[in-house]
């Protein structure tokens, strides 16, 4: 579906400013329902790819274009929604661990500790610890106090994981990250707000790290 939305874009020479043709016209060019165009739009007006106004129509936010790596879009276009959304987590997530390691009592404490165990158990044994990565952090995100900042991350998280399951191909990006869960865990439960924080943000600057070294070798790869 994306796949044939960019190539929609592409044939029309639309750039970023531009405005898209309507939904239904959209959908006949492609042969598909307006409903499967509608939802790709959201998917990419979540992401920031594009805007959407009544008055306005849907216009361009982002570059979009094929390339020879077959990816469900460019790895360029992947690359800035995946870095657009990690730069609005990230203050997110740093506030969450502090409010957790503040506001957490010995329940939380509890639960923070098993989904740490589960997860690094799961990493270790080579298996997949993505839903195990997101128990822990929801349990971080209860222990902090404030709902809003779970449903924030949420929302942000799966405007992304609704137009890619495995970033660059890669089901398992930012795994070198895990092994710093164990002692932010720590930090949480102990009260140290402070350690907490810091090591929230060298996990997310790791995860950061990641994407733009993938995104340098697919780019060297596709000279």
């Amino acid at each position: 579906m994306l796949d044939a939305l960019t190539r929609a874009i592409e044939l029309n020479q639309l750039k970023v400013g531009d405005r898209l043709p309507p939904e239904i016209e959209i959908a006949q060019g492609l042969g598909i329902s307006r409903a499967k165009v509608r939802e790709a739009l959201t998917s990419w007006q979540n992401m920031g790819i594009v805007t959407r106004n009544k008055k306005a129509g849907t216009r361009l936010a982002a570059e979009v274009s094929s390339n020879a790596i077959q990816l469900p879009v460019t790895v360029k276009l992947e690359a800035e929604s995946l870095l657009r959304t990690h730069a609005v987590r990230r203050p997110l997530e740093i506030e969450t661990v502090r409010l957790a390691a503040k506001n957490c009592d010995e329940t939380h404490r509890r639960i923070i500790i098993a989904r740490c165990a589960e997860l690094l158990a799961v990493y270790e044994a080579g298996e997949d610890w993505r839903p195990a990565d997101y128990r822990f952090h929801a349990a971080l995100q209860d222990a902090c106090g404030n709902p809003l900042f779970g449903q924030l991350i949420q929302q942000i998280q799966q405007g992304f994981n609704e137009i890619y399951e495995a970033p660059f191909g890669r089901a398992h990006l930012g795994q070198a990250s895990i092994p710093l869960h164990g002692p932010m865990a720590d930090a949480v439960v102990a009260g140290d707000v402070e350690q907490a924080a810091a090591l929230m943000e060298q996990i997310l600057a790791l995860v950061e790290g990641e994407i733009r070294e993938v995104m340098q070798v697919m780019g060297q790869g596709d000279d």
